[in-house]
């Protein structure tokens, strides 16, 4: 089949080095998006309307680009399955495996603040059903979106050129600096963040390669991460003592952005690389290691 002229171009950014690809898909992604966003933007004044219109054509515009991108660099007309979204009955099992560790990981971590006085926890509120379901299906649509990025896209990306260890920690620093981008005074107040997001960024490309590269399990272990502290926190469920100074009990509220929850995170993140590496004793030696 004869390409288009304009396309032979892009065709060719198949021989270009991979941090040279991720910046061109990065750039042909805006190139679509802003001339959309842009009077979005102008004309709605309220930011979480703006994000709520902007934000899902974006990702509507991510999903199109990814089939023409792998289609025309790589000649492969199915790469969600390649990104780890096959339809496996372990993806779903995984899914609700994540979830649960997820969640657990989340309230275990305030169960033990509470026990030590850190924390106090507060009256349920008739709401509580309510905030759960809210929780289940915004915190799945995220990890979703997020890990379909990160650990989809941009690990496939970066896997291309180098080992699985090497794309492993390059798609994790992007992931936490992605993240991480603030104003430097709240850089500096909530500098926690930065090495939970980085141990999450590891736990959960660990977690895609102990699963034989299905994207399930992060997904579940995201979401369920998401969704338990905004079960807390928009539930009203618990509440900082004053006294304890903020490293103890997270940053801006964030209780993964505490020194307890880095540990947590850093827990976890063993157990997965664990499991990767049985996973990866069974498979003939490749470049991963």
């Amino acid at each position: 089949m004869v390409q288009p002229a304009i396309l032979q171009p892009i065709k060719r950014l198949a021989k270009f080095p991979a941090p040279v690809r991720i910046v061109c898909f990065l750039l042909i992604l805006l190139l679509f998006w802003v001339p959309i966003a842009g009077p979005i933007a102008l004309l709605v004044t309220d930011q979480n309307l703006e994000s709520l219109l902007t934000m899902p054509i974006l990702y509507l515009e991510f999903l199109v680009l990814i089939q023409v991108w792998n289609r025309l660099l790589y000649n492969e007309s199915k790469p969600l399955h390649r990104y780890g979204l096959r339809p496996f009955s372990s993806n779903g099992r995984n899914l609700l495996a994540g979830l649960c560790l997820g969640w657990g990981t989340v309230f275990s971590l305030f169960l033990l603040e509470g026990e030590l006085g850190w924390v106090q926890w507060l009256p349920i509120s008739a709401t509580l059903p309510r905030i759960v379901g809210e929780a289940l299906l915004i915190s799945v649509l995220l990890a979703f979106a997020e890990e379909l990025l990160f650990r989809g896209w941009l690990f496939n990306e970066l896997e291309r050129d180098y080992s699985s260890s090497a794309a492993t920690v390059a798609s994790s620093l992007i992931f936490a600096i992605a993240h991480f981008i603030r104003p430097l005074s709240e850089l500096m107040a909530a500098w926690l963040t930065f090495p939970a997001l980085l141990v999450l960024g590891l736990s959960l490309a660990w977690a895609k390669r102990a699963t034989n590269g299905l994207i399930g399990l992060s997904i579940g272990i995201h979401g369920g991460l998401v969704g338990g502290y905004y079960i807390l926190n928009v539930g009203h469920l618990i509440h900082p003592v004053a006294t304890v100074p903020t490293w103890l009990t997270g940053m801006n509220g964030n209780p993964l952005a505490s020194f307890p929850g880095v540990i947590t995170l850093g827990v976890m993140a063993i157990g997965l690389r664990q499991l990767m590496q049985v996973h990866d004793r069974g498979k003939p030696r490749s470049k991963q290691q």
